[in-house]
């Protein structure tokens, strides 16, 4: 597991996906999950505005945990554990 020394939230994978908007952050999310394990954790970056509202509805809907969220200067990053 490696720690950001920007962030205090450790993750397994990062996936950035700044740049990108709806559906593609959601579509490389669910592509990446599919390649890691469960009780893993996943860090997202991106700058679509609607990732707010698509991430925690990918996770409620899989059944992963939204570990946090948080926006900072336009960047919004998720750490998400896998069910």
């Amino acid at each position: 597991m490696t720690v950001n020394t920007d962030d205090t939230q450790a993750f397994d994978t990062s996936l950035d996906t700044t740049g990108l908007y709806c559906p593609e952050p959601i579509m490389l999310m669910h592509n990446q999950v599919r390649d890691m394990a469960s009780g893993q954790v996943l860090k997202v970056i991106a700058t679509d505005p609607a990732t707010t509202r698509d991430v925690p509805k990918f996770c409620q809907f899989l059944g992963h945990e939204l570990l946090s969220q948080r926006e900072e200067t336009g960047h919004y990053f998720y750490f998400i554990r896998l069910a």
